[in-house]
């Protein structure tokens, strides 16, 4: 491991830097979002049902739409795509901060507002995920995505506390006004980047004749399914979020009033998860582990497990420190995980495949949140939650089961990237 100072010469590159700045803005304005709906709802119509919907309409679109976003991530200018979705994402929350602001907003057009939303998010990710590795070079990519993931998780943690003074002290409209403002600076540093175009069979690339979009949706899943470390790891997110981390979202604050006597530890609990990604986020930028694939999985296993303590009522004493190391295992995945990708997916296909990842990870979640209150009702909250952890904390287990999981190496140098089905370098096994 080196030092921060070290690490933070990524920042260097002029194309990173306008591609940091404008993911911190975006991301706060995110975070401040979701804390500033669940408010605005209840305060709305005092209805939970409600704000379930309203979720549902930004999530929904959100997994459905991932695939056809990963395709023109891959076939246009990525950091165009993002600069399109971020314009499109601040006129919906600059339309909606003025319905609120003229107090004549109704549920139904918060529900056309986030479903339109979270269609154009289906296109942002993909193309994030992408346009990273075009902005630094090739050996240096871990220490951007570090970076990127640092201040994710600085935006996660400030966000809420942030959208709670702006809703309950000024009102829900300067909340969304504040998110619409992220999006235009965001749009604005992203017109400035200039990628670089990855060494990949560029001219085979050139050449190629243009197939059909669901073409290419079979090309990224041939991507997908031609690694094991991949799709495996993608399945036991899909049942961990189900399991885990739906019931932690919405049975969370139940837990806290039940078992602590305070609805407000869960704040605290929510807090210290925010410090412990800061955290990891920190060591993850220059930790490179010799078997990244198989750190990642060992790391994210401590999140379920903090789970497990909080629901059981532990004492907070042992609690909070778990919970701040279950968000450093977070993080740390995040890190290894995004840089593996970037470094053994081909760059023409990294955008199909990180429409993959986002999709398969959150299948199931929209299920989860509607499940968790009726399951809490019939088991009690305590039961769900532990259960619900106990099993994320299995499936993310057997997540380890394949080989090339365990066994995938770091790269040492910059990589000539494979095609599906190539023998990975350094590996002597195939999946």
């Amino acid at each position: 491991m080196s030092n921060l100072a070290d690490q933070l010469r990524v920042l260097r590159h002029r194309d990173f830097r306008y591609l940091w700045f404008a993911q911190s803005a975006s991301v706060i304005g995110d975070c401040i979002v979701i804390v500033a709906l669940a408010l605005f709802v209840i305060e709305l119509t005092g209805n939970a049902t409600d704000l379930g919907l309203v979720f549902a309409a930004a999530s929904l679109p959100l997994v459905a739409f991932l695939l056809i976003g990963g395709v023109w991530a891959d076939r246009l200018p990525r950091h165009r795509v993002m600069v399109v979705t971020d314009l499109v994402r601040f006129a919906l929350h600059a339309l909606l901060a003025a319905l609120i602001f003229a107090g004549v907003v109704r549920i139904w057009e918060l529900i056309a507002i986030e479903a339109l939303f979270g269609t154009a998010e289906a296109f942002f990710r993909p193309a994030a995920n992408g346009l990273l590795p075009q902005t630094v070079p090739e050996e240096e990519i871990q220490q951007a995505n570090g970076l990127s993931t640092l201040s994710n998780n600085i935006g996660e943690f400030a966000g809420p506390a942030l959208a709670t003074g702006l809703v309950l002290g000024f009102g829900a409209g300067w909340a969304f006004a504040l998110d619409a403002a992220t999006f235009l600076l965001s749009a604005a540093l992203l017109m400035r980047v200039r990628p670089r175009r990855r060494a990949v069979a560029e001219a085979a690339g050139e050449t190629a004749q243009r197939v059909s979009v669901w073409a290419e949706v079979r090309e990224g899943f041939a991507e997908v399914r031609s690694r094991s470390w991949v799709w495996a790891t993608l399945a036991a997110f899909c049942a961990a979020l189900f399991t885990g981390l739906a019931p932690w979202f919405v049975l969370g604050p139940v837990v806290a009033r039940a078992q602590y006597g305070d609805i407000g530890i869960y704040g605290l609990v929510s807090a210290a998860l925010g410090l412990g990604t800061i955290a990891g986020s920190l060591l993850g930028i220059g930790w490179r582990p010799r078997f990244p694939i198989r750190a990642a999985m060992l790391a994210i296993l401590l999140w379920p497990a903090a789970a497990i303590l909080y629901a059981a009522g532990i004492t907070l004493y042992v609690v909070v420190p778990a919970v701040v190391i279950g968000g450093g295992g977070i993080a740390l995945f995040d890190v290894w995980w995004l840089t593996a990708l970037a470094e053994r997916i081909p760059p023409d296909k990294l955008s199909r495949v990180s429409s993959y990842d986002w999709m398969v990870s959150l299948a199931l979640l929209p299920l989860g949140y509607v499940l968790a209150g009726p399951l809490a009702h019939a088991l009690g909250a305590v039961e769900v939650l532990l259960g619900g952890s106990a099993l994320a904390g299995v499936a993310l287990a057997l997540g380890l089961l394949p080989r090339e999981t365990r066994m995938l190496r770091r790269t040492t140098a910059k990589p000539d990237l494979p095609s599906a089905g190539d023998v990975l370098p350094g590996l002597p096994f195939r999946s």
